[in-house]
């Protein structure tokens, strides 16, 4: 992009004072030589201001009452002068060349957005080892989104995308009482409409999982409630464009492929075929981010370690003993849920075990469960 182009970094926080500082010198430090950096306060109690305060004319902040992350990217957006629009969650924090690598996709005047993988960190900053956005897709992408709706093609958490500023326009206000979390559902859902999209291969940032995460307070049944709704919002604006714009779609494809649709049917699955107060492994990589329990049975997660996630086995060997120690400590059914039925074949010893000696009481292309006993 010519070098005299502006971009403009939004970043909106909710009480993440602890975090604030990191991101903003993150955005601050970035080795492209035009970008503004706006600091979005949506409502903060805890000390927030005074760290946005501390950096005076290097930033230009935005404070307003508490509505939600779709009001503060609006909020931002409105005061916004660039020609490419980042918007960074205030819990994570970009490399110093994302902006530099993202920018330079947009002389092409087709390309809408552009994406890059995002390395998990834990709430220390300490990398775990775990990438967001692995093999992310790239080029018109109209055809996946029109077939199988938002979740037709992949895409990263917020802070892994830059937007053309015609789009965001185009798209923008963001409505707010649908999107107060997830906004990145509402940008995913629109992008490929209007252009191409392009991707950098290695990760230009870190997103931060920690238990105090501001999407994940609810509980997971009151998350996939909302969750549930919001694409069904997503999923009427979605046809509204189409619509407008001569699209013949199919919705009845968009829904049953959704994220939280999926979720849904697992969850009602689980339910149906694990007994209450049994315990069971759950093999989604803790994706739900649904907690110790769900729908009234103990979920283990695989491998788990301190109750939380562990990262994916080394070999066959370490899975098939974390699958015994797991039976152990009194694990009566393992279920694989899409999209990780591909542990499966990859870990081919642990298939074999399972088929072998367990009783496999369920099997779809979307849900897979063994009983352990």
């Amino acid at each position: 992009m010519n070098e005299g182009s502006l971009a403009s970094i939004i970043i909106s926080s909710y009480n993440y004072g602890r975090f604030l500082k990191e991101a903003i010198d993150s955005a601050l430090n970035q080795t492209y030589p035009r970008a503004e950096v706006i600091v979005v306060d949506d409502g903060s109690t805890d000390d927030s201001r005074s760290i946005i305060a501390e950096y005076g004319d290097r930033i230009r902040p935005v404070l307003k009452e508490n509505g939600g992350q779709a009001s503060a990217f609006n909020a931002g957006f409105g005061v916004s002068r660039g020609q490419v629009i980042f918007f960074l969650d205030s819990d994570d924090v970009l490399l110093p060349t994302a902006v530099e690598k993202a920018v330079e996709f947009f002389d092409d005047p087709q390309v809408v957005k552009t994406h890059w993988p995002l390395s998990v960190i834990d709430e220390g900053g300490h990398e775990t080892g775990k990438v967001i956005g692995v093999n992310l897709p790239e080029g018109d992408l109209r055809e996946a989104l029109i077939l199988n709706g938002p979740d037709g093609y992949g895409w990263p958490p917020t802070s892994g995308s830059a937007w053309a500023r015609r789009l965001i326009e185009r798209v923008f206000p963001m409505p707010e009482a649908e999107y107060k979390t997830c906004p990145d559902l509402y940008l995913a859902a629109l992008a490929p409409l209007f252009g191409l999209v392009r991707r950098v291969s290695e990760p230009q940032g870190f997103w931060r999982c920690h238990q105090v995460n501001n999407s994940w307070r609810e509980s997971f049944e009151e998350r996939m409630k909302a969750g549930l709704w919001r694409t069904d919002c997503c999923l009427k604006t979605l046809s509204k464009y189409c619509e407008e714009m001569g699209i013949s779609a199919a919705p009845e494809n968009w829904k049953r492929n959704s994220w939280w649709r999926q979720i849904e049917l697992a969850t009602l699955k689980i339910a149906a075929l694990i007994p209450p107060g049994e315990t069971f492994i759950l093999v989604n990589e803790d994706e739900w981010a649904s907690g110790a329990t769900i729908a009234g049975r103990r979920r283990l997660s695989f491998p788990e370690r301190d109750g939380y996630y562990a990262g994916r086995p080394a070999d066959d060997e370490g899975a098939i003993e974390e699958l015994e120690r797991l039976r152990r400590a009194g694990a009566n059914f393992i279920v694989f849920v899409w999209p990780f039925l591909w542990w499966l074949d990859y870990y081919e010893g642990l298939r074999r075990r399972l088929r072998t000696n367990f009783r496999c009481i369920a099997e779809d292309d979307r849900f897979v469960a063994f009983d352990l006993r």
